[in-house]
């Protein structure tokens, strides 16, 4: 049950993120990079994370150390529309949960129209 837990907020969070984006003008159609950061405790699982990411065309992830974390971020290009975004977070949640690792969101830079 804990996988639909954080699936559900997931998609919750990132909806509200978007609804923000929104009321800021971004055109959620324009492709934009996107950077999904994870967090592994220790840089083996971290460097598993980034390969898991990376041989399967996911993304385009890389490790960097963080004080006592290792910060896995994938970086996808791709349009925000609130069906694919949830989708890509979504997966996310779910290598986090598998791999045992933290999913802590999506960042991007907002693309206004015009």
């Amino acid at each position: 049950m804990e996988i639909i837990e954080s699936l559900l907020k997931s998609a919750y969070e990132d909806t509200q993120l978007l609804l923000k984006n929104d009321s800021l003008g971004d055109q959620f159609s324009t492709p934009r990079d996107v950077d999904f950061l994870l967090i592994a405790e220790n840089e083996h699982k971290a460097s598993l994370v980034c390969a898991f990411i990376n041989d399967n065309r996911y993304g385009t992830a890389r490790v960097e150390q963080s004080g006592e974390e290792f910060n896995i971020t994938a970086v996808i290009r791709m349009p925000v529309e609130q069906n694919i975004l949830c989708s890509v977070s979504g997966l996310m949640t779910c290598i986090g949960a598998i791999f045992g690792v933290e999913y802590d969101g999506w960042g991007c830079v907002l693309k206004k129209g015009g």
